[in-house]
């Protein structure tokens, strides 16, 4: 149920944006066990002369970048889970945008069941309720 939120370089490219979906919900469900059929992804493209890394725009490194940020339920996943998503997350990024500069990022929130959900319910409430009809 992760909400991901993506920036790239570029112009809007509905195609692009497909692949990036898939890649990026594949990666999550992987890596850090994440259900695809309630994982959303929204992604924004930002004009490579208007994203600047290290005092210089894209445009001028000639390369891509990306901000990925993604919300998940603390405690959920280990160090060596998350360890393994960023690498996924970022040679993922280099297959399908090409060049991608050093300075791109990956920011895995996580954040308090009880704080986090959707469909008007928490995490916190799904956990407690399925235990309930477990027991």
């Amino acid at each position: 149920m992760p909400i991901i939120n993506i920036s790239v370089t570029g112009k809007p490219d509905a195609a692009l944006s497909a692949r990036i979906a898939n890649e990026v919900t594949g990666i999550t469900a992987t890596q850090l066990r994440k259900d695809p059929t309630i994982t959303a992804v929204a992604i924004s493209y930002v004009d490579p002369q208007h994203w600047f890394a290290g005092g210089k725009s894209l445009a001028e490194h000639g390369a891509n970048t990306f901000w990925l940020d993604i919300k998940v339920v603390d405690g959920t996943n280990t160090k060596l889970e998350l360890e393994a998503y960023l690498e996924a997350i970022f040679a993922a990024f280099g297959r399908i945008l090409g060049s991608v500069h050093e300075e791109s990022y990956a920011f895995v929130h996580e954040v308090p069941a009880a704080a986090y959900g959707y469909g008007g319910k928490t995490q916190e409430f799904r956990f407690i309720s399925s235990r309930l009809k477990a027991a």
